[in-house]
């Protein structure tokens, strides 16, 4: 990486946004790379697939029946510059699958009994479209503020999640992410803890 920064190149492609860097690199996550790189003043282009952001994996194992490991955090989109939205009908990626375009042959087959099935597919479409057109709301609220032009604004709402020591507590938090996305609202989590013990009494 060292070697790489000082060549200072002005642009870098990266693959795969969300996947785990192997042994020994310099990096966990390939997105902590990124951040580094855009730190050293380069630009970078990178792929992220929808079922990959961390708020939205709740959604994705209810979709999919499988929960997706390799994650990235939604403030890793939210810092980009420019999305731009590849959308793919699931019939065209199935048929590159069994083409062989995207993984081997016995990867594929998997892929297709499981993950990418059509219906899954489709549900996935749709999230991608979703929070690709929250992006672009969020973009025209930013110049309409810029430019001091009047128009409808959001209301300010603000979510508030209680956590407690549960077992449900990222998917809470990561439930409230999505919603404040949605509603394009503020949000904070909060959690109570007391050092009183918890007292007993007996009755004879």
């Amino acid at each position: 990486m060292t070697r790489f920064l000082a060549r200072k190149p002005q642009l870098v492609l990266v693959d795969e946004l969300a996947h785990t860097n192997t042994p020994g690199s310099r990096h966990i996550k390939r997105y902590q790379d990124i951040e580094e790189i855009l730190e050293a003043g380069i630009d970078v282009y990178t792929t992220l697939n929808i079922q990959h952001l961390e708020s939205l994996i709740d959604v994705v194992a209810q979709i999919t029946g499988a929960k997706v490991r390799e994650t990235v955090p939604d403030r890793v989109l939210d810092e980009v510059n420019e999305i731009e939205l590849i959308d793919l009908p699931p019939e065209e990626l199935l048929n590159r699958l069994k083409e062989g375009k995207v993984y081997v042959p016995e990867q594929a087959r998997q892929a297709i009994d499981k993950f990418f099935r059509k219906g899954n597919l489709t549900a996935l479409r749709e999230l991608s479209m979703r929070r690709a057109a929250e992006r672009i709301d969020d973009q025209m609220l930013a110049y309409m503020e810029t430019q001091a032009i009047p128009g409808p604004w959001p209301a300010g709402e603000h979510l508030l999640v209680c956590i407690s020591p549960g077992s449900l507590n990222e998917r809470l938090v990561r439930t409230a992410r999505r919603l404040a996305d949605e509603l394009n609202a503020e949000w904070q989590a909060i959690f109570v803890e007391t050092l009183n013990k918890p007292t007993s009494a007996r009755t004879a």
